[in-house]
């Protein structure tokens, strides 16, 4: 199943289905996605993001080891937007980039859980855009204007169930309709219960929280009229525009 939240044209809001290439289904009525506004999939209280989920990103970035445990940081409510908003550069920044992931979506509260039962836990999966304003990311620490900033998190389209995902499935972005990152699951570092194991051992998850997954090889900078899809296999694309403030 592959699940949106959406607000049909008398403003109100709504979940339902969204079939791959069909109509959106809700409480017994369908609806054209183009006559609607797709609202993010979830609504998390806090976002937690793995940094270097991939080792070619890794060593693109100047790092040769592979952790020994994920390394972590934080977006907020704040800097969720959907699928079809526009991404907002920051002003004064130069270096603004794109970066594709996947998100974990929690569907249950859940604290300190084993890997074996992680994925008792996990709702679905959501195609992510982790989007880093660079100036400000290498001169911090905690990453929180670099990376937390408003609207700097679209996600979508939908929430897809695990079944709806391959074990190996692929993630791709395209800049411009451009193919500039491309992956699959299988080549990241720490798995799907490996992080949720470890995020919940010191931070209770909620229903709606998500883990982004991190990034392949290939980050690059955004301007102002780009477009940018990141498509996840069994979940769909998000694809949203990119402006100034």
């Amino acid at each position: 199943m592959r699940k949106i939240r959406f607000r049909d044209a008398t403003g109100i809001e709504r979940t339902g289905e969204w079939p791959a290439g069909g109509d959106i289904e809700a409480a017994g009525k369908t609806y054209d996605p183009e006559a609607v506004d797709v609202l993010p999939p979830c609504e998390p209280t806090k976002v937690v993001c793995q940094a270097g989920g991939y080792m070619d990103h890794r060593e693109e970035s100047g790092f040769e080891d592979r952790p020994e445990r994920p390394e972590l940081f934080l977006k907020g409510p704040n800097s969720v937007s959907a699928y079809g908003d526009a991404i907002e550069l920051p002003s004064g920044r130069d270096v603004v980039e794109f970066e594709a992931e996947f998100g974990v979506v929690i569907g249950e509260q859940c604290r300190a859980v084993s890997e074996d039962e992680a994925m008792e836990y996990v709702a679905g999966y959501t195609c992510v855009n982790d989007v880093s304003n660079r100036d400000d990311q290498q001169e911090e620490r905690n990453w929180v204007r670099g990376k937390a900033f408003d609207g700097s998190l679209p996600m979508g389209p939908v929430v897809a169930t695990p079944d709806e995902v391959p074990e190996d499935a692929t993630l791709r972005l395209r800049h411009n309709g451009e193919v500039k990152q491309e992956t699959t699951t299988e080549m990241m570092i720490f798995s799907v219960p490996e992080l949720v194991a470890e995020v919940s051992e010191l931070i209770t998850l909620e229903p709606g929280d998500v883990i982004a997954t991190g990034t392949p090889y290939g980050p690059d900078s955004l301007s102002e009229g780009d477009t940018v899809e990141v498509e996840f296999e069994g979940v769909g694309t998000l694809e949203n525009h990119v402006t100034t403030r």
